[in-house]
């Protein structure tokens, strides 16, 4: 990649961030290339800009060049070091020179100063360049300790240092010609890449997108910072964001800084899909103020961002209620409802705030058992959030009159609900359903995905034979997963009955602290067939429609 050419990280991209376990498999990688006779080993997609014949710059893949380059300085300083010890030093010394001179950089002829064919990010060019490839050492004391160097400076060493020791412990570690030959045949010519040459950075985040979207774990964080830093060059203004942005990553996270981004932008109410972040950012910021602006509302989202992720969140110590509906929402993983959530949390009051959310809980459930598609849920929060900050919704009757449509209506939710099935991979939301109903029938209350019991299976899932004669096989597998024929269990009382006959499991759930467990002994007796389902969850889904009921239905 850098024979003969210029590449550069833009300026704002995050520092050096790779660590052991990283160095470990790479040089383990070329071992295996070395040592297992494997000709070649890929390595990943890298995706390139072209900027003109001589120069390109690197959006995605700097981790594994930055790693590969300073692997090159240590096998430069290896031979460097056999030199001085006298082993074979006129070769040696050769051929550290040209594997300078082909992929680290050339001597200057006035200075005498090594340059550089690879520029870092602005946090870390300037240490690769004048202390990595001039192959200084830190001092043990300031100025210039490892100690006192910055993060990623101090994992650009410590990787250089890695490489070291694993050279000095090698079987080749006296021989000039094999330690050479690790870059210059075993790197440059058994390690592969993709590599994808885009004209522009649009371009490249289409690309990162779709890859993406093909399972390539690739990241459009700092694609999408470079295009918001664009227009900042006052170096101060550009040190005040980044500690900004750096507080910003912490709380989101590179990964999700994508999805996170694109919520807020929903706030205006418009679908905005995600291949339209870089043009959209490209397009609105054109000044430093605007940039400050952003970075300063996204700060402020974000801990809510993260609240409403985690029940546990110093938001909600004060606030059970929120605490209570946060973790409900949790069991639905969904993210959609968020630019609802930002502007509720900014324009009501935390009473109001609450019933928002309880709102939402509603919809989730009742969508999630019909089957309604997310699109449309998605493009509804997206609106009714535009209308709470532009002060058109100002009370939350007036958010669900705006969500009407995708609200589930009682007939229909209590169809779907009465004809349900919840298979294994549904547990975490089938055991909710239970404890909420459960509740409702003046049962334990418990918190949302933490109810102190297990999911019963009054049909078990591992029958006898005697279970096949109130239920044909045919229809077992169906029935098995039923809303009907699941309730909730003590622990130790379900892992003792297991696959027993209904008598015995009669008598166990008479027992039972669960109502509704106690309520299946009592109306059904020793009999447990297809129709005792039909009818069991005929009933929960009258009391479903009860309890995920919008307070303004």
């Amino acid at each position: 990649l850098i024979n003969g050419r210029q590449l550069e990280v833009p300026r704002f991209q995050r520092g050096y961030s790779w660590t052991e376990e990283y160095w470990e498999d790479l040089w383990n990688d070329l071992m295996a290339v070395r040592f297992e006779s494997r000709e070649r080993h890929f390595m990943g997609p890298i995706v390139l800009r072209y900027e003109n014949a001589q120069l390109s710059t690197i959006i995605d893949g700097q981790q594994r060049i930055a790693t590969l380059s300073v692997l090159t300085l240590a096998v430069i300083d290896k031979l460097g070091r056999l030199a001085d010890e006298g082993v074979d030093p006129d070769r040696n010394r050769e051929r550290a020179n040209v594997l300078r001179n082909r992929y680290i950089g050339q001597k200057h002829a006035a200075a005498l100063v090594e340059t550089s064919r690879l520029r870092l990010s602005r946090l870390d060019d300037e240490y690769y360049r004048d202390r990595l490839v001039q192959l200084e050492r830190p001092f043990s004391v300031s100025p210039f300790s490892v100690k006192g160097l910055p993060e990623s400076n101090a994992r650009l060493w410590n990787c250089f240092a890695y490489f070291g020791e694993r050279l000095d412990r090698s079987d080749i570690a006296r021989d000039g010609a094999a330690i050479a030959s690790i870059i210059a045949d075993k790197a440059a010519l058994g390690l592969l890449f993709l590599v994808v040459t885009v004209p522009d950075e649009l371009d490249a985040y289409t690309v990162f997108e779709t890859l993406n979207a093909r399972g390539l774990p690739l990241t459009t964080g700092d694609l999408l910072k470079n295009a918001i830093f664009a227009n900042v060059s006052v170096p101060s203004e550009l040190d005040y964001l980044e500690r900004r942005w750096n507080t910003l990553m912490g709380v989101v996270g590179s990964q999700r800084f994508p999805d996170f981004l694109r919520y807020h932008l929903l706030c205006e109410g418009r679908q905005i899909p995600r291949l339209r972040l870089y043009p959209l950012v490209r397009e609105r910021l054109d000044h430093p103020d605007q940039v400050l602006d952003l970075v300063v509302t996204l700060e402020r989202r974000a801990r809510l961002w993260a609240a409403m992720a985690d029940p546990e969140h110093d938001l909600w110590v004060e606030r059970p209620a929120t605490k209570f509906l946060v973790l409900e929402l949790g069991l639905f993983r969904s993210r959609q409802p968020t630019p609802l959530f930002f502007a509720a949390w900014e324009q009501f009051s935390d009473e109001d705030f609450d019933r928002v959310l309880k709102l939402v809980v509603a919809i989730t459930l009742r969508a999630f058992i019909g089957g309604r598609n997310g699109n449309a849920l998605e493009m509804a929060y997206a609106k009714a959030a535009e209308g709470v900050l532009a002060g058109r919704l100002t009370r939350p009757r007036a958010v669900f009159s705006a969500l009407r449509g995708v609200y589930v209506d009682d007939d229909a939710f209590e169809r779907s609900f009465a004809i349900r099935t919840m298979p294994s991979g549904e547990r975490v939301l089938l055991r909710y359903v239970l404890g909420k109903l459960e509740a409702d029938a003046g049962g334990i209350v418990s918190e949302p995905g933490r109810e102190p019991a297990s999911v019963e299976h009054i049909l078990p899932q591992h029958p006898t034979d005697e279970w096949y004669e109130m239920v044909a096989p045919r229809h077992f597998h169906s029935a098995v997963n039923r809303i009907g024929n699941a309730t909730l269990l003590e622990p130790t009382v379900n892992r003792r009955l297991g696959a027993a006959p209904i008598a015995d499991k009669r008598r166990a759930y008479e027992r039972s602290a669960f109502a509704l467990t106690r309520q299946v002994a009592k109306t059904f007796g020793i009999e447990w067939a297809l129709h005792s389902i039909d009818a069991r969850q005929r009933a929960m889904a009258k009391r479903a429609v009860q309890v995920w009921r919008s307070d303004f239905d």
